[in-house]
């Protein structure tokens, strides 16, 4: 009789369905997510952007405010403030829809590994490398509440140290472990990554029921198509172009060619140093102005063409 009840628990979570609203960040290919409870009107913001002009230094909140305009024409509730990773590529808008939402922050908590990592890599021993930027440290397997549908955390490392999957009923956030079929899977060359590890995260995320809806974190738009971030982990399986009837080792080798091939993010010195504080900004110096500080031939992957 209990084998039975904690089955069919765990059927209902499968099948719950929220609704899911993408955000396209053209600049960086970004896609940003409100996860919602249609019962209770409960909502997750998802890896959310902080505007970023690197040619003038400048930071706006115009995505951030489209997801506090959606919100608030949705009638929906902030529960929770969620990043997938400390991201490479942008800086997270966590800190400033924290400000406006009173939401608690969330990341996974493998982000002190992460965080001591960089603190080497940036030479700065003050930076508290303990993950109490944020609110609350999921762990693997963890389960909470959004409204009536039970959240629950996969790690899922291999892009990052520190990467989750959030998995909300029948979607799951992988973030940048798995892209659109037709666009193969994420990078793991970035300090801390790894392709074998890779492999095995996705491995735990396919093991979803087929129908899981599976929303990614970017889309680069292959052959200048139409931005795309929904698939399922049945299309995924079958029809990824670094998954599909590949070997763990032909995955490897593949990825790791492949990432031997990319220049770095132009903005990863940039965004880690930012990323790695819950999207928190630097503090003004005395001047009132704040500034960025990256190391000089601290990387690999430059490419000068």
């Amino acid at each position: 009789m209990y084998i039975d009840k904690v089955e069919a628990t765990m059927a209902a979570a499968a099948t719950a369905k929220p609704d899911v609203q993408g955000f396209y960040e053209c600049r960086t290919g970004s896609i940003q997510y409100v996860v919602s409870d249609p019962l209770t009107k409960r909502c997750a913001i998802i890896d959310p952007v902080l505007d970023f002009d690197e040619k003038s230094g400048t930071t706006a909140t115009e995505q951030a405010d489209l997801i506090l305009d959606y919100v608030a024409q949705n009638g929906l509730t902030v529960e929770w403030i969620l990043d997938t990773h400390p991201h490479a590529d942008h800086f997270s808008a966590a800190a400033y829809l924290k400000e406006r939402t009173g939401a608690p922050t969330g990341i996974g908590s493998k982000i002190v590994r992460v965080q001591n990592l960089w603190k080497s890599i940036y030479n700065w021993p003050e930076l508290e490398a303990d993950g109490s930027q944020w609110d609350h440290l999921f762990v693997e397997g963890e389960h909470f509440p959004l409204g009536s549908i039970e959240g629950r955390v996969l790690y899922s490392p291999g892009h990052t140290l520190a990467s989750v999957t959030y998995v909300f009923g029948d979607a799951a956030f992988v973030h940048d472990t798995i892209f659109m079929p037709d666009s193969g899977t994420a990078r793991a060359d970035f300090p801390g990554g790894d392709a074998r590890q890779l492999w095995r995260s996705i491995a735990g995320i396919l093991a979803l029921p087929d129908e899981t809806r599976v929303f990614t974190g970017h889309d680069y738009r292959p052959e200048g198509r139409e931005p795309r971030w929904e698939s399922t982990v049945g299309e995924e399986k079958r029809c990824n172009a670094h998954i599909a009837g590949v070997t763990e080792d032909q995955f490897v080798q593949l990825r790791e060619a492949r990432d031997r091939s990319l220049p770095m993010p132009k903005l990863i010195l940039h965004a880690l140093q930012v990323n790695i504080r819950g999207g928190r900004l630097p503090e003004p110096e005395a001047n009132g102005a704040r500034y960025l500080k990256f190391p000089l031939n601290a990387l690999k992957g430059a490419a000068w063409g």
